[in-house]
């Protein structure tokens, strides 16, 4: 009996309730989208390529937990790219706009090393690079 017990209270700590309040219960918040967030990512471009970040392939990873929080390993085209600063925190901000998101954090990585073999065919097309 008591692991039916045990097994009830782990199947509640899961389950997602909505809040109440004197006007019903507000639904739990929505999950963030993963197309939402990718088309955020769109929205950002390196002020030297006619690109956006995602197209170039400059985005690694995108991991969105239940409660909202996101994070973005990204790299930059290199090391000394001028736009270190502002991109990262361009990123965040644009991701901060997606209904759901509780929290952004971006972190920048050059393992692997960005080259030109990481940007999409449409970058490439919009680059010249075929």
């Amino acid at each position: 009996m008591a692991a039916a017990r045990r097994r009830r209270v782990s199947e509640e700590a899961t389950t997602t309730h909505g809040a109440w309040t004197p006007e019903g219960e507000i639904p739990p918040a929505s999950k963030v989208s993963e197309d939402a967030v990718i088309g955020m990512l769109k929205t950002v471009f390196d002020p030297e390529i006619p690109v956006d970040i995602y197209e170039l392939g400059l985005i690694y990873a995108v991991e969105i937990e239940d409660d909202g929080r996101v994070k973005v390993e990204m790299t930059l085209t290199t090391p000394s790219c001028p736009s270190a600063q502002e991109l990262p925190s361009q990123v965040e901000e644009s991701i901060r706009m997606v209904p759901g998101v509780t929290d952004v954090k971006v972190e920048v990585v050059w393992d692997p090393p960005w080259d030109q073999g990481r940007m999409s065919e449409d970058a490439r097309l919009a680059m010249n690079m075929f």
